[in-house]
């Protein structure tokens, strides 16, 4: 089992840049945009193949944290196309941001960081949204360690 999951990891990374740049959404002109209750999302349309090497590809990073793979695993092992499809629209964010808050508060028990950026580190915790947090791991630290 073990294997070939890493055959599909494989795989969907070798095919992955066909698959997006052969997709219609990208070949054709610009659609109309999507009446504003609606939110158009590009796994509406994927197949349960296109999803699971979504999932795959998320899977295969490795930036991944540990909820990220946990729950990357269970769809890739059970999931069904509708459950792909909302996780990949909403729970991969929330598992993300699960694992951003323990990165970040990994970083606060280093008892080395300077006071600015545990403040920083801080403010992202308090704030708390996915974006806050994903902000403060890629960019923010690194702009406070330097500045």
């Amino acid at each position: 089992m073990r294997s070939s999951r890493w055959a599909l990891v494989a795989a969907a990374g070798a095919l992955a840049p066909a698959l997006l740049l052969s997709t219609p959404a990208l070949a054709a002109a610009p659609a109309a945009p999507a009446p504003a209750t609606v939110a158009a999302s590009p796994f509406d349309d994927m197949d349960i193949d296109d999803l699971r090497v979504a999932v795959a590809r998320i899977l295969g990073d490795p930036d991944s944290g540990r909820r990220v793979i946990q729950e990357a695993n269970a769809l890739l092992d059970s999931g069904t196309a509708e459950e792909m499809r909302a996780w990949l629209k909403t729970g991969y964010r929330l598992a993300q941001a699960e694992d951003d808050r323990v990165a970040i508060a990994r970083i606060l028990a280093d008892p080395g960081i300077s006071d600015a950026l545990r403040a920083a580190a801080g403010a992202a915790l308090d704030d708390s949204t996915p974006e806050v947090l994903r902000y403060f791991l890629e960019t923010g630290q690194y702009e406070i360690d330097n500045g």
